[in-house]
């Protein structure tokens, strides 16, 4: 299965299903959680380039750009960085392909990310907090300002050598710059703050000892909340009502995800899936017992809603006062999701 990414023609994001073969790239719409039987579109991989990381658009770090032969941009963003870099190389071999020399290289470019793909960053962030092991923190001068517990580039990339997270300078600095990418830590000071200008994904982060770092806040109280969420067997038990794709506002860092919704009756629950994972287990969801289901209007952006909103927005406030915010993807699919959700509540 191949998850949704998301394609772009007329400057408009829409959730596409992307199915790679050896010369091209298909991409199909998606209409009632399923694809649709026919491509909407191809892109031929010819004579393609591939930017990966791209950095267009400042609130989007996980596109993918592909430039055709004959100068045709499609930009596709993913759910997750792993996402992003595993089909940033897949497509990226798929453009090699007659390239026998590219093809070694992009094998040993594969074999450094795998690497990266069996850390967490959460156990990498609790490691740090560890009063006894964990990172040291500071008082440091930068410019006459003086930063209270703050660490140097180049403190993390020994830290993260010494206790096994990575291999090579080269690589604890692209660990680290995910952990800055990811919001657990942050720039502090001018130097540091004007190297994530750079275009350049490694010189985002400095191995230096004059560049400033610290936790940033929110990741104190992410790592003490473990992520997994258990489920009680009896919520999944319910008849399946309904179930479908939807863009999901996520609590924390309020960006905009794709997720497979599923909802069920007797007992009446809510779930979403996460596309990319293969388990089949629900990320998240609550009872529709007492709940509040919504459209919200498409002129302007309701207040709590961040980042790039397309329209056709519906919230759900649950008994406990919980607030999601979920885009579907034309008005009739929202009308047809409220009003399957509505006699539930």
């Amino acid at each position: 299965g191949f998850p949704p990414l998301q394609g772009h023609v007329v400057r408009n994001w829409k959730v596409r299903w992307f199915v790679l073969l050896q010369d091209k790239l298909l991409y199909y719409k998606i209409e009632g959680g399923k694809k649709e039987p026919s491509p909407k579109g191809r892109i031929l991989l010819d004579g393609c380039t591939i930017i990966c990381p791209c950095l267009e658009y400042e609130n989007r770090p996980l596109l993918i750009k592909l430039k055709t032969k004959t100068n045709t941009d499609y930009f596709l963003e993913c759910c997750s960085r792993e996402e992003r870099d595993s089909w940033a190389l897949d497509i990226t071999g798929a453009i090699h392909a007659g390239h026998p020399v590219q093809v070694q290289e992009l094998h040993r470019m594969k074999n450094s990310f795998k690497l990266l793909e069996n850390i967490s960053l959460h156990n990498i962030v609790e490691r740090m907090y560890d009063s006894s092991t964990g990172i040291k923190l500071t008082r440091n001068l930068d410019q006459g300002n003086r930063y209270k517990e703050t660490f140097t580039g180049s403190a993390l990339v020994d830290w993260l050598i010494s206790n096994g997270f990575a291999v090579s300078r080269f690589e604890a600095v692209t660990l680290a710059s995910m952990l800055m990418d990811e919001n657990f830590i942050r720039p502090v000071g001018v130097r540091s703050t004007e190297a994530t200008r750079s275009s350049d994904p490694s010189e985002k982060f400095l191995d230096d000892s004059t560049a400033l770092y610290m936790f940033a806040e929110s990741s104190k109280k992410n790592t003490s909340s473990k992520e997994e969420v258990s489920f009680n067997i009896s919520e999944l038990s319910g008849t399946i009502v309904k179930q479908g794709f939807l863009v999901k506002q996520g609590h924390k860092r309020k960006n905009w995800k794709v997720r497979k919704f599923v909802l069920r009756d007797e007992p009446a629950f809510l779930h979403y899936y996460d596309p990319t994972k293969e388990d089949n287990k629900p990320v998240g969801g609550f009872s529709l017992r007492g709940c509040l289901v919504s459209a919200l209007e498409d002129n302007g952006v309701p207040a709590g809603v961040k980042g790039n909103v397309q329209g056709n927005l519906f919230k759900i406030i649950t008994k406990n006062d919980i607030h999601y915010y979920i885009q579907a993807s034309s008005k009739a699919e929202r009308v047809q999701w409220i009003e399957a959700i509505k006699p539930l509540t």
